[in-house]
Formats: structure tokens, C-alpha cells, sequence
């Protein structure tokens, strides 16, 4: 980074791209704290630097712009330098679930075609005993901690430059690939380009109304869609990220970090919301920093609702979506939810995901592709400039998936007269999980 700030400098990377707007938040707001993790403080500017350092590590190891990075891992800071460096170096950064099974972990490496796999501390064993299973895993790099075997993502940092890459990512280059629940059939790999991945960081800023100065206690897993676009878009708006440090949700350390850190937004599914209420002491904690809280999983129970709005006020916001959509399709904002005092009819609304997002478009179609009348049930099918581009290595499934620009998504529902959607059902028994499909099963095991 330049001695001096120069404006000049704002236009080294391409408009548009993830890693136009890490160098724009470390020139601009270089000593403001970007993320949070256990006692590690890291500022934007200093985050920039790692990104840097781990981009010139990455090519000395022999790895270039296009390879794919394989995490597999719990969230911590070491997993946002990943992220990092697959927006400014040109890599695609591919997330596993650490929940799965072993046979699960080396079908998805070996699909997602990664040289290099990350790993987490908590995964190490496991990592090691598949490794006869991977031929094409040729860089082992742990995270947090040295592991024997593995490259030590702590000494890359140290010992690399920290200079400008010399390398130039597109809009239209890959960025991510997150996978589908694999519960009632092989995962899928969703891709997406940065020119698409940034349309619905921008939708999700917009959504929840993000500004400089705002906090977010991250505690869905970033292998979800949902949890790395919350991140990314907490990022985009030059806002902290306070990554919560433990695998299981419990709601009174839960509760402590929004205290002692001045929390300004949570996501959480309503299980977390009914066990912080249901803590008889919730009332020492000093929860007045609180503005938006971003719910998904399931529709919230009206009483529970009721509930945390008397006692935090009129902060709740609903979403809806998929792993292929983006994920934003719909937002029930926190006006909406303002009907508590209404009569039953009006109060219906809280059943719903809400209206089609800005820049999002939404059909129910019957089985032969007609739009079917209101209030009644069909296929929602959805089209914007956020969706995925391609199913990963699946061009057959892609056509099946997308079609003239609309995405497919296997979920019925209805519309109302004022343009709030219903989900009744799933095509393949899935549920509204407000970030990306998942089974109640999964979205229970992932959150604790």
C-alpha cells in the first residue's frame, strides 16, 4: 500500500470485482476493525496484507488464478483470508461442510477438482486418513494451528510479501462454488462469478440497510451461502464481521459478545431466538445496540415473535431463497412484521417470505409452465443477475435447473394479492431455510 493515500490508487482493480472493494476499504478506512475473531483484531488494511501474503504463497506452492481452494473447516479468521484471496488472486474458493461423512468429504473434494485443501484444526485426523483418497489434492495447509503433514497457514503469512498481486480478476470470472444438501441425492456445486455474487452482496446490503459503523455477530457456518453472503455483504458496506467462536449456539455467551461488542445485527434460526428468550437473566444483558435481526430456517412463531419485539423492538427481518438463487429471493422486512396489534387476517403475513427483492423476478408456474392464478399453488421459479452460474462440471443439470434465464427451484408455493410468496412445500421435501436449501435435520446439526 502506498506511503501516502492516493486517489489514483482506487482504480487498480476492476470495477465490480471482490477484490476492487477489499483494496477500496483498506485505502479508505484502513485503521476501521473489519473482523473479529477470538483475541484477534484485524483492521481493514491489515486484512488486505494477509490477502496479499497468502495470494504470493499460494503461486510460490505453484497454484494460479482458476485453481480451486477446498476448505474444510469451522469458521475463523485463517477462513476469510481463503475467501480473500480467491477475490483478489483469481482462485475459486470451494467450502465443504465439516458435518460430513468421510465418503461424503472425498466424493466433493475430488468433484470440486482442488489442488490445495485448507484445513481445520478440529479436522486434521480426519483430513489425514483421507489423503490416500485424494490424488488430486496436492497442497495441505492447516488452519490455526500447525498440524504435521500439512503447510501452516500462520508461517505462509510471515514469510511472504505483502505487496500488490500482479493479477487481474474479471466479473465474469469464477469466484465460489457452494454445494447443495446432498440428503435425497449427490451435492451439486452452485458457481458463481463475481459480477453474480456481488449483485446479491448488493441486494443483501440494500435489504438490510447496512452502513459503515455496523456490527454483525457471525454465527452461521460459512460453508452456508447464507452465512458467506451475510459476511460478504457486511464487508461490502465497510462493517465489522465478530465471527462467534464456538460450534454450538449457547445463548448466554451468545448474548455476552452482543453486549460487549456493540452488536448491531445477528442471524439466527428462531430455535436460537426461543433460547435467549427463554433465559430468565436476558434482561442484564444491554441488547440496546441491536438494530436488525435476520431470522431463517423456518417462519417464526407469531407468540415468539411477539415476544422479542416487545422486548427488542421492531428489529426482525425474514428472507427467502436457495443455494442456486443467489441466495435473496424475498425479503419480509421489518415494517412487515409490524402487525402484531392487527387483526388474524392481517397478521397472516408473518406465514409468508415476503415480497420478490429489487432486481429479483418471481413466477409459480403449473406443470407445464403456465403461471398459475392467485392463490394458487405451483413451482416457484425465479430469475435475476444473482443466480448461479452453472452447476459446477454438471452442464446436463444445469439445463434442467436454468432455463431461459429462470432458475427452477423445486419449491411450491403461492402469492397473495399484495405480492407476498408462500412456501407450502418442497419438490424434494425441503423446508424455507432463508439463506439455501437444507433440511430441518441439517439446519438443527449445523447450529447447535
Amino acid at each position: 500500500m502506498p506511503p501516502k493515500f492516493s486517489l489514483k490508487e482506487l482504480c487498480r482493480y476492476n470495477i465490480g470485482t471482490y477484490a476492487d472493494i477489499i483494496y477500496r476499504n483498506a485505502l479508505l478506512y484502513p485503521t476501521q476493525e473489519a473482523f473479529v475473531y477470538r483475541n484477534q483484531r484485524i483492521t481493514f488494511a491489515q486484512y488486505n496484507e494477509r490477502v496479499n501474503s497468502l495470494i504470493h504463497a499460494l503461486g510460490e506452492m505453484g497454484l494460479k488464478k482458476g485453481d480451486v481452494l477446498g476448505i474444510l473447516s469451522w469458521n475463523c479468521l485463517d477462513y476469510i483470508d481463503i475467501f480473500g484471496a480467491a477475490m483478489k488472486g483469481g482462485f475459486i474458493v470451494s467450502p465443504f461442510n465439516p458435518r460430513l461423512k468421510e465418503d461424503e468429504f472425498a466424493h466433493l473434494i475430488n468433484y470440486s477438482e482442488a489442488p490445495a485443501l485448507f484445513v481445520g484444526s478440529e479436522l486434521i485426523e480426519t483430513a489425514n486418513h483421507l489423503k490416500p483418497r485424494l490424488p488430486g489434492v496436492k497442497n495441505y495447509i492447516s488452519l490455526e494451528s500447525a498440524a504435521d503433514g500439512m503447510t501452516s497457514h500462520s508461517e505462509l503469512l510471515k514469510i511472504q510479501t505483502q505487496k500488490e498481486p500482479d493479477i487481474r480478476v474479471a466479473e465474469d470470472d469464477p469466484f465460489v462454488i457452494f454445494y447443495t444438501s446432498g440428503t435425497t441425492g449427490v451435492p451439486r456445486g452452485a458457481l458463481y462469478t463475481h459480477r453474480r455474487k456481488m449483485e446479491d452482496t448488493r441486494l443483501f446490503t440494500f435489504g438490510l440497510t447496512l452502513e459503515y459503523g455496523n456490527r454483525e455477530l457471525m454465527a452461521i457456518p460459512l460453508f452456508h451461502v447464507a452465512g458467506a453472503s451475510y459476511l460478504f455483504a457486511f464487508f461490502y458496506s465497510t462493517a465489522a464481521n465478530i465471527l462467534y467462536p464456538h460450534r454450538s449456539f449457547d445463548p448466554s455467551t451468545f448474548l455476552q459478545m452482543i453486549q460487549d461488542e456493540r452488536i448491531t445485527d445477528i442471524h439466527i434460526v428462531p430455535t436460537h431466538l426461543v433460547s435467549m428468550l427463554g433465559m430468565p437473566e436476558i434482561q442484564k444483558y444491554d441488547l440496546s445496540t441491536l438494530k436488525r435481526i435476520w431470522y431463517a430456517g423456518s417462519p417464526m412463531p407469531v407468540e415468539v415473535l411477539k415476544k422479542g419485539m416487545d422486548l427488542l423492538g421492531p428489529v426482525f427481518i425474514q428472507a427467502y431463497g436457495q443455494t442456486e438463487s443467489g441466495p435473496l429471493v424475498c425479503n419480509l422486512s421489518r415494517s412487515a412484521h409490524m402487525v402484531m396489534d392487527d387483526p388474524p387476517e392481517a397478521q397472516k403475513v408473518l406465514a409468508s417470505c415476503g415480497r420478490p427483492c429489487p432486481g429479483v423476478q418471481v413466477r409459480i408456474v403449473d406443470v407445464d409452465d403456465r403461471d398459475v392464478a392467485l392463490g394458487d399453488v405451483g413451482e416457484i421459479v425465479v430469475k435475476s443477475k444473482s443466480l448461479m452460474r452453472e452447476y459446477w462440471k454438471k452442464p446436463d443439470e444445469t439445463a434442467n435447473a436454468v432455463k431461459n434465464g429462470w432458475l427452477y427451484t423445486g419449491d411450491l408455493g403461492y402469492y397473495d394479492e399484495t405480492g407476498n410468496i408462500y412456501l407450502v412445500d418442497r419438490k424434494k421435501d425441503m423446508i424455507i431455510t432463508g439463506g439455501e436449501n437444507v433440511y430441518p435435520r441439517e439446519v438443527e446439526e449445523v447450529t447447535g
